[in-house]
C-alpha cells in the first residue's frame, strides 16, 4: 500500500462527507486506503457516513479519546508506505496527494510535508508553515512582535512569512490538519505523543523528525481548510486545551535547557489565553447584539453549475430564504468560473460551485487567485448529497 489516509472526525458528518468526496477524487490511480476514527460522535456520523463510503475502514470509539491518540489507533492497523493524517474540515485537490507523494518519493530526506491551506474566502492560512515555538519564537508570537515584523527571519519566525508560499519550502512545523509522512520516519520517532488531547501534538511530532535528522517541507499544493469547524473556538474548554498543550510542549523539549524562563512562559500563556478567550467571547457578545457577522440567509450567492443542478439547488435555497443568482457554466465554457468578466463577483458574497461541473483543484485554484482582488467566499453544492456546504452551515 502506498497511501494511508487517516481522518479523525467528531460531529461534523457533513463536512467529512465532502471531505472524503474531494478525497477520493484525489486517490484516482493511487494505491491508497482511507481510515476514519469517530471520537464518539453524538451526530449519527458513523452509521450516515458508512453506509455512503463502504470502501472506507472505520474504527468508531466509545468516547472522544482525543486527536493523538485517535490517530494512532488508525496508523498501527495502517499498511501505507506514507501516512496522511487529515482534518475532516477540509477539501483536497485532485492533484495534491499525487504532487506530495511525487515530492516524497524523490526527496528521501524528507520526513513528512504540509500543504498551502486556503480559507474560505481563498486567502491563505499562515498556520501552513510554521517554525518550532522556542522561547523565543513564542515570546515574539505572544508580545505581537511576530505580526509587527513578519518578513523578519528573527522576529517573524513563528509563521515564516519571509517564505515564497507559491514555492517549496523547508520550514519546520507541518499542520495537523494535513500531514504526509513517511512511516519509516514514524518508526523511529515513535507515533503521536498521546500526552497531547488536541493541538500540540502536530509541533511535538515536527520536532521530533527534526530531531531524527529528516527535514520537513511546505508544498504550493492546495486544499481548503474550514479551520476548526468541528472545534468551538469561543469556549473555554478550547481555550484551555490549546494553551495546555502549548505548556506541555514547552515542558517537554525547552524546560530543562530553561528553568528560569519556565515561570515566565507559564504566565505568558496563562495571560494570552484569557485576553484570547475574552476577544473571543466578545466576538460572540456582538454576534448576538447584531454587530457581529451577518446571518448567512441574509447573504448574496452566485452558483455555477449544470442545468439540472440548478433546478435542484433552487428548491433548497427557496426552502432557506436564500437570495441565490443562477448561470449555468461548467469547466469547459465558464474556465475562470466566478472571475469570469461578465460576472460582478464582487456583487456577490459567496460563490457555490457545482462539484459535478468544476473540480475541487479549479475551485481552489479560482478561490486562490480571486482573493487577491475580492474575498468573496466559497460554497459548495453536490447533486450527489443533496447538500450546500460554506463555513458555517450545512443546508
Amino acid at each position: 500500500m502506498k497511501l494511508s489516509i487517516v481522518i479523525v472526525s467528531y460531529n461534523v458528518k457533513y463536512y467529512l462527507e465532502q471531505c472524503l468526496c474531494s478525497v477520493i477524487r484525489a486517490c484516482y490511480g493511487l494505491d491508497a486506503e482511507i481510515w476514519v476514527v469517530d471520537n464518539a460522535s453524538s451526530d449519527g456520523s458513523v452509521e450516515y457516513i458508512r453506509s455512503r463510503f463502504p470502501d472506507v475502514h472505520f474504527i468508531e470509539n466509545q468516547e472522544n479519546v482525543g486527536f493523538s491518540r485517535a490517530n494512532n489507533m488508525a496508523i498501527r492497523q495502517a499498511t501505507g508506505e506514507y501516512i496522511l493524517l487529515l482534518n475532516p474540515d477540509t477539501v483536497v485537490g485532485e492533484n495534491t496527494l499525487s504532487g506530495c507523494l511525487h515530492f516524497m518519493d524523490t526527496h528521501p530526506e524528507a520526513g513528512a510535508t504540509g500543504v498551502a491551506m486556503l480559507k474560505d474566502d481563498g486567502g491563505f492560512a499562515w498556520e501552513s508553515r510554521r517554525g518550532l515555538p522556542t522561547p523565543f519564537t513564542s515570546f515574539c508570537k505572544m508580545t505581537g512582535l511576530c505580526a509587527l515584523f513578519p518578513h523578519s527571519r528573527r522576529l517573524g519566525r513563528y509563521y515564516m512569512r519571509y517564505l515564497d508560499k507559491n514555492k517549496t519550502n523547508q520550514i519546520d512545523v507541518i499542520s495537523g490538519a494535513f500531514c504526509m509522512v513517511r512511516r519509516s520516519a514514524l518508526d523511529k520517532t515513535g507515533l503521536l505523543d498521546e500526552d497531547f488531547f488536541m493541538y500540540g501534538e502536530d509541533i511535538d511530532l515536527s520536532y521530533r523528525l527534526l530531531q531524527c535528522g529528516y527535514k520537513n517541507y511546505y508544498q504550493p499544493l492546495r486544499i481548503l481548510h474550514y479551520k476548526g469547524e468541528s472545534t468551538h473556538k469561543s469556549s473555554f474548554r478550547y481555550v484551555h486545551v490549546f494553551y495546555k498543550a502549548m505548556l506541555i510542549f514547552f515542558d517537554k523539549h525547552y524546560r530543562r535547557s530553561n528553568r528560569w524562563l519556565a515561570p515566565f512562559i507559564q504566565m505568558a500563556v496563562i495571560v494570552r489565553g484569557v485576553l484570547d478567550l475574552c476577544m473571543h467571547q466578545k466576538e460572540r457578545l456582538f454576534g448576538w447584539i447584531g454587530r457581529g457577522r451577518d446571518r448567512e440567509a441574509d447573504k448574496s450567492y452566485l452558483f455555477l453549475g449544470r442545468p439540472e443542478a440548478v433546478e435542484s439547488l433552487c428548491r433548497l435555497g427557496l426552502e432557506n430564504n436564500l437570495k441565490i443568482d443562477f448561470v449555468v457554466a461548467d469547466e469547459s465554457n465558464k474556465p475562470d468560473g466566478h472571475l469570469d468578466p461578465s460576472l460582478s463577483v464582487k456583487a456577490y458574497d459567496y460563490v457555490i460551485y457545482d462539484t459535478g461541473a468544476y473540480s475541487y483543484e479549479k475551485m481552489l485554484y479560482l478561490l486562490s487567485l480571486g482573493a487577491e482582488h475580492t474575498r468573496v467566499r466559497i460554497a459548495t453544492y453536490s447533486m450527489e448529497t443533496s447538500k450546500l456546504i460554506t463555513m458555517n452551515n450545512v443546508y
